[in-house]
C-alpha cells in the first residue's frame, strides 16, 4: 500500500512509536496573535491516542 503524501508531510514517528505533529494556526494572520501564543504554536506536539491508528494506516505502517 502506498503512503499518503499528505500524511508523510505532516507526521513523523518517534523511536518509541508515538506520532509527532505540528500545531495549526501558525501560517497566516499572525498580527492579531500574541507573541506567547505564536511561540507556543512553534513547538511540536504528540498526536492524540484516538488518531494514531488512522495516521499509521496513512503512513502504511
Amino acid at each position: 500500500m502506498k503512503t499518503k503524501a499528505s500524511a508523510k508531510k505532516r507526521f513523523t514517528i518517534t523511536a518509541t512509536g508515538k506520532v509527532k505533529r505540528k500545531h495549526a494556526y501558525k501560517s497566516h494572520i499572525l498580527t492579531k496573535k500574541s507573541k506567547k501564543r505564536k511561540r507556543n504554536l512553534t513547538y511540536s506536539a504528540m498526536a492524540d491516542k484516538a488518531d494514531v491508528a488512522n495516521i499509521k494506516k496513512m503512513l502504511a505502517m
